[in-house]
């Protein structure tokens, strides 16, 4: 029988009951009827076999999910998602630069190489976190020490791994056979790299000046439902029954502040670099599609950040704290930045950051965006930028490891500069050859998709 994970009420109420938790309202009341009526206490783990439910349980989900959704948050005004309410709560919101041939001309300009390097960083950093996506931290600690990876300083491999080891912490199956160290031949598909594309496909269809509906339409003409998941499955089914964007991010949709909006923001910050007002706008209206409060603002962190890199800095503290400028500071989001930031200088071991970020935030699902925005600021701070030291650092951090391995290396890449600068045992492999399924880009290099970056990023 074909059942869909991440649509199901009765799969959605316990992830919308541990979000109300987290966002401000009180699910008491529900959380005692949907007991009182034999659903399910915990929301659904990954890979999990569903269970067959009742169809009165199934209603009854539906209905509560609607409550829950109209519960008055104690947070709403310190976590607004309207993009007018959110620059009148940020008194440091950057100054977009002045317009004019002459302004422009003086305005930093992000160059192919540039661009290529941040392509390739994106990839060998979601590379490098795929085989271990999902694991626990311990897991992922001890695959990495049971080949002397540990500090992790290049890919994991399953050479030499104890056979009860990988019984107990298993690689991600699906991406294991073709990210595995001793299996790379090529970057191979994966939602962190076929997102930038889309963005790219929506640039190029609409310029910068798009909507939210374009990105909707965008999705529909060139994106499979099946390959996507959690807040995107949610705003992608309801668009089919008629919904328009923002509504798609709010119904029934307990993914809202999850990571995916993060994951599509760097040819945002691509494109605008040294405006990283326009990246975080450009990137609030692509989240707002999937996503709420927290989960838009860790978009617009980073394209705030990533613009602020495009520009040829190496400064990774300028660049975090100007994208900690377009997120509200009362916010979780910005909280838990700055909290990860402080860790990261206050520790010299990075396992030591790690291990307080996870007690801080262990009632959150390890694919939210709040934790994992937090290790990823946490990172770069704590690597001074560096692309090894922030890729290894990020990822060995744990939640979602390939996608906080890839908005790492875009960010570390592009400070690094050129495809040269990144060590050749990292972007080796990728033979300069991306897999997909979006548009025509299945086998395009990177140095061509930099260049088609760049096309976008210098458009008038």
């Amino acid at each position: 029988m074909l059942r869909l994970t991440w649509v199901q009420p009765e799969d959605l109420i316990g992830h919308e009951l541990r979000q109300a938790a987290q966002d401000g309202r009180e699910p008491s009341a529900i959380v005692a009827r949907w007991a009182a009526a034999g659903g399910p206490d915990a929301p659904l783990r990954a890979g999990a076999s569903p269970q067959p439910v009742s169809r009165y349980l199934r209603l009854l989900a539906e209905d509560l999910l609607d409550e829950l959704g109209d519960l008055p948050s104690t947070l709403a005004d310190s976590e607004p998602t309207d993009l007018a309410k959110i620059k009148a709560g940020c008194p440091a919101w950057p100054t977009r630069p002045a317009d004019g041939p002459a302004a422009r001309a003086a305005s930093p300009a992000v160059t192919p190489p540039r661009l290529e390097a941040a392509w390739l960083g994106r990839a060998v950093g979601c590379l490098l976190g795929k085989p271990v996506e999902k694991l626990p931290l311990e897991g992922i600690r001890a695959l990495a020490e049971a080949t002397g990876n540990r500090p992790l300083t290049t890919y994991f491999t399953a050479r030499g791994v104890p056979g009860e080891l990988t019984a107990r912490y298993p690689w991600n199956r699906r991406s294991a056979p073709t990210s595995l160290a001793e299996n790379i031949d090529g970057m191979p598909e994966d939602d962190d790299l076929d997102y930038p594309l889309l963005n790219l496909l929506l640039l190029g269809r609409h310029g910068k000046a798009f909507t939210t509906t374009d990105v909707a339409r965008v999705w529909l003409d060139e994106l499979p439902a099946g390959r996507t998941f959690t807040a995107e499955r949610v705003a992608y089914r309801n668009l089919l029954t008629g919904l328009e964007p923002p509504h798609t991010a709010r119904h029934r949709n307990p993914f809202r502040e999850w990571i995916g909006a993060l994951i599509r923001a760097d040819v945002h910050g691509w494109t605008n670099p040294g405006d990283p007002a326009a990246a975080a706008e450009q990137a609030h209206r692509d989240a707002t599609l999937t996503h709420t409060a927290n989960g838009v603002y860790a978009a617009m962190f980073a394209a705030a950040t990533i613009a602020t890199a495009a520009t040829g800095t190496h400064d990774i503290h300028a660049c975090l704290r100007t994208g900690l400028t377009v997120v509200p500071p009362g916010s979780r989001l910005a909280r838990a930045v700055r909290h990860a930031v402080q860790l990261a200088r206050t520790h010299g071991d990075f396992d030591t950051v790690v291990d307080e970020l996870h007690t801080a935030y262990a009632d959150h699902h390890w694919v939210h965006a709040v934790p994992n925005t937090a290790l990823i600021a946490a990172a770069l701070t704590h690597a001074d930028g560096d692309f090894t030291g922030s890729i290894c650092r990020a990822v060995s951090g744990g939640w979602d490891t390939d996608s906080n391995g890839a908005t790492a290396g875009s960010i570390a890449a592009l400070l690094a500069g050129t495809p040269a600068a990144l060590p050749d045992r990292w972007t080796a492999p990728l033979k300069n050859r991306l897999s997909t399924s979006v548009g025509d880009f299945g086998g395009t290099g990177f140095d061509t998709l930099a260049h088609l970056t760049h096309r976008e990023a210098t458009r008038p």
